[in-house]
Formats: C-alpha cells, sequence, structure tokens
C-alpha cells in the first residue's frame, strides 16, 4: 500500500501550514503580551496564521508590469545618453 500524498515528508514539511501548535501560539501570544508564563495553557485563543494572498495569476501580472517599468526606465536612460552625446558633437 503506498502512503497518501498528503503524507509525504519531503513535501509536506515545506509548505505552509495553516495551523500552529500550542507551542508555537504560545510563543506567539507572549510576543504580544496576550499570554504570560505560568498561566493554564488549556483554552488559549486562536492565531492567525500567514496565508498566501496573491495568486499565480496575480504574481504573474505583477512581474510582467515590473518588467515593463524596467524597460522604460532603460528607454529613458538611452534616449537622455544619446540627447547628451548629441549635444556634445
Amino acid at each position: 500500500m503506498s502512503i497518501h500524498k498528503s503524507l509525504n515528508l519531503g513535501s509536506g514539511l515545506s509548505a505552509i501550514r495553516s495551523v500552529y501548535t500550542r507551542r508555537e501560539r504560545l510563543d506567539i501570544l507572549s510576543d504580544n503580551g496576550d499570554y504570560v508564563e505560568g498561566e493554564s495553557p488549556l483554552g488559549v485563543r486562536k492565531v492567525r496564521t500567514t496565508y498566501k494572498s496573491a495568486s499565480k495569476k496575480q504574481l504573474k501580472e505583477a512581474a510582467k508590469l515590473a518588467r515593463e517599468a524596467d524597460a522604460a526606465v532603460e528607454a529613458e536612460v538611452a534616449a537622455a545618453q544619446r540627447d547628451a552625446e548629441a549635444e556634445f558633437v
């Protein structure tokens, strides 16, 4: 019998988890001042985890806009150099 793909140790550990362990929640809450060491760790409130905020399509669009902006800046620099050389001659 094979192992389910979600239980694969190679790729499963590198993915972003949607749930923190109790120890991780206590660390985050103590950093924020919401938990004092010595209190009961049972019934600790939930802590929001990080989540993906942009889809692949949005990331590709942002990269495309960045490339276009870089190309425009390079074109302006080249035009300014040509103008400077033309004035110097």
